[in-house]
């Protein structure tokens, strides 16, 4: 579905991304680890046509789309959820929903948006009990959950997730990430960058580990879990001593 080759990508004369490359079969959970400055949220966003990359190429099903801007590319199925959450904070929750179809009301009947409305609230009981709440008074947690929903309006075919768990208390992260998993059993394929390691492995298929725009690890996430440098740098002491 997606595959991306030898991608150079950054910002003025700040090169953020150095020739990575990485592919997401339909259907699949992918996860990409890394610290803080190691390109994910950078990778994303050139993925999502956000940032121009300057070298390499991005193919999403079959399709170039490289050097398209993120308003051509959203169209084709690709949406990002933001790091941040970034949600619409003096609107309404369903006005966030709403404009989460904007690219699909020129083309389809306003009652097919309303029934995926109604499929949204049954996904996230909490964002339907606050429909007329203002998206800006929600926890934390609701705001992501609002977040991925708008998202899921557009119908995409690949959906990305910049640190989904951020800010978050364990709790919450657990009923994001348990979403996540539901998400993908209703057919959705996902890009998901994470910092908590161990939560988005035990959810992904397949991984990949970025560190100062390179990829240095790939391999499905049982492979990533038992990697000592894995473990070392993202997972820490108490994990390895359990598993040992």
């Amino acid at each position: 579905m997606l595959r991306i080759r030898n991608l150079v990508a950054g910002y003025g004369n700040l090169t953020v991304i150095r020739s990575a490359s990485i592919h997401v079969k339909a259907g699949e959970i992918v996860t990409i680890l890394g610290g803080n400055g190691a390109g994910k949220t950078t990778l994303l966003e050139t993925i999502a046509g956000i940032n121009q990359p300057r070298e390499g190429e991005i193919f999403f099903n079959n399709l170039d789309i490289t050097l398209l801007s993120a308003d051509k590319i959203t169209p084709k199925g690709l949406s990002l959820v933001p790091e941040g959450r970034q949600v619409f904070a003096s609107m309404t929750v369903l006005e966030n929903l709403e404009m989460g179809a904007f690219i699909r009301y020129r083309k389809e009947d306003k009652e097919e948006i309303a029934r995926d409305i109604e499929k949204i609230y049954q996904l996230f009981p909490a964002l339907g009990s606050r429909k007329h709440q203002q998206a800006g008074t929600l926890s934390g947690g609701e705001q992501q959950m609002l977040a991925i929903a708008r998202s899921l309006m557009g119908r995409p075919k690949l959906l990305m997730l910049d640190e989904p768990s951020l800010g978050l208390a364990p709790i919450i992260v657990q009923q994001i990430f348990s979403i996540i998993k539901e998400l993908r059993a209703l057919g959705n394929t996902i890009l998901l960058v994470e910092q908590n390691a161990k939560a988005a492995l035990n959810i992904a298929d397949r991984g990949y580990v970025m560190e100062t725009g390179h990829i240095l690890l790939e391999g499905t996430s049982k492979e990533l879990l038992e990697n000592r440098d894995v473990q070392r740098a993202y997972l820490g002491k108490e994990y390895r001593r359990i598993n040992e």
